[in-house]
């Protein structure tokens, strides 16, 4: 699966990612309490997909340059 899921502690509601342990692009997606992170595709499109405020799906779009 693509989307890691990210603790947040629940005492503080924060939430710690070290930045420089992550490699290339990557987004972090937040909604109704849960975190989830997820690398972006060197060529291609991401799209957070949502529904009444909330995020429904995230879809992956990839190619590659010819």
């Amino acid at each position: 699966m693509r989307l890691q899921n990210i603790d947040i502690d629940p005492s503080t509601m924060l939430l710690q990612i070290d930045i420089m342990k992550q490699k290339g692009s990557f987004a972090i997606v937040v909604c109704d309490g849960k975190a989830r992170l997820t690398r972006l595709p060197e060529h291609g499109e991401t799209k957070i997909i949502t529904h009444q405020g909330k995020v429904k799906r995230v879809k992956f779009d990839e190619g590659e340059e010819f």
